[in-house]
C-alpha cells in the first residue's frame, strides 16, 4: 500500500514540514558528495544499538559521541528509494498534522517521535551492529498524529501491482491501521534475528514511533480556550 495523497486540505503552509524535508534532502546530497567515505560517516553518526547495550563498547564513546546519533540518524539515508519514500510520506502527512498542532509543537512531536522510534528499535535488537538511519521513525510519528487527528480523512493509495490504477481510497484509520499492523507483524518477524532488521527495514522504530505519535499527538493538542459567560 503506498499513499498517493489525501483529501485533506490545509489552512496555512507547512513550513516546518518544509523547512524538515529541505533539511534532509541536504544531508542526503551531502552523503553522496562523500563517496566512498559515506561509509565511514554512517557508522558515526548512524546509531548502532550494540554501542548502547554493550558496556565494552559503550565506554569507547563519550557522552555527546553516545547522544547525536540519535538525531543525525534522522537525517541521514540509505540510498534514493529511502528519502524519497520518507519525504513523501512527511509530505502527505504533515502538513495536516502541523495544521493542527502549529510549527512549535509539530517539530516537538517529530523529534521526541523519532527519539522514541530509535529507543524501541535498541531495546527489541539490543546486540544489532546495523547502523540505523532514516527519518521513518519520526515520519511514523507524524503517521500517528494524523490518525489521531484525522482517522476519516481519505488517502488516495496506489496497491502493487496496479501501479498505474486503479487507486483506491481509504479512510486514514483503515490504511494506517493496515500500515501499522504491518510494521508490527515484520517486527515480530525480526526477533529471532541477531541484526533485528529484515529487507533493510528497522521495524520496531516504525511501531515505537506511530505509537509515540498517537500519544504525544493528544498530549500536544492546542486547547480552545474556555467561553465565559457573565451570571446575571
Amino acid at each position: 500500500m503506498i499513499p498517493l495523497k489525501d483529501e485533506n486540505p490545509t489552512r496555512r503552509l507547512p513550513i516546518i514540514t518544509i523547512l524538515v524535508i529541505a533539511v534532509n534532502v541536504w544531508f542526503f546530497f551531502e552523503e553522496i558528495k562523500l563517496g566512498a567515505k559515506a561509509g565511514s560517516f554512517i557508522a558515526n553518526y548512524g546509531l548502532i544499538p550494540v554501542r548502547y547495550t554493550n558496556a565494552d563498547i559503550a565506554k569507547h564513546f563519550t557522552l555527546i559521541e553516545q547522544a547525536t546519533p540519535f538525531f543525525s540518524s534522522m537525517f541521514l539515508h540509505g540510498g534514493w528509494l529511502h528519502i524519497v519514500g520518507n519525504m513523501w510520506i512527511l509530505w502527505i502527512f504533515g502538513d495536516n498534522v502541523e495544521d493542527k498542532l502549529g510549527p512549535a509543537r509539530f517539530i516537538v512531536l517529530y523529534l521526541v517521535s523519532g527519539l522514541v522510534a530509535a529507543m524501541f528499535q535498541i531495546f527489541f535488537t539490543p546486540h544489532s551492529e546495523v547502523p540505523i538511519i532514516g527519518a521513518s521513525g519520526a515520519v511514523a510519528g507524524v503517521m500517528g498524529a494524523y490518525l489521531r487527528f484525522y482517522p476519516k480523512a481519505k488517502v488516495v493509495t496506489m496497491i502493487p501491482p496496479f501501479i498505474l490504477g486503479p487507486f483506491f481510497l481509504f479512510p486514514a484509520f483503515i490504511f494506517l491501521g493496515v500500515w501499522f499492523i504491518l510494521q508490527l507483524f515484520s517486527g515480530t518477524l525480526t526477533l529471532g534475528l541477531e541484526s533485528g532488521v529484515s529487507g533493510g527495514i528497522a521495524w520496531w522504530a516504525h511501531v515505537g514511533g506511530f505509537a509515540m505519535g498517537v500519544i504525544l499527538a493528544g498530549a500536544l493538542q492546542r486547547r480552545k480556550p474556555p467561553r465565559y459567560t457573565d451570571v446575571l
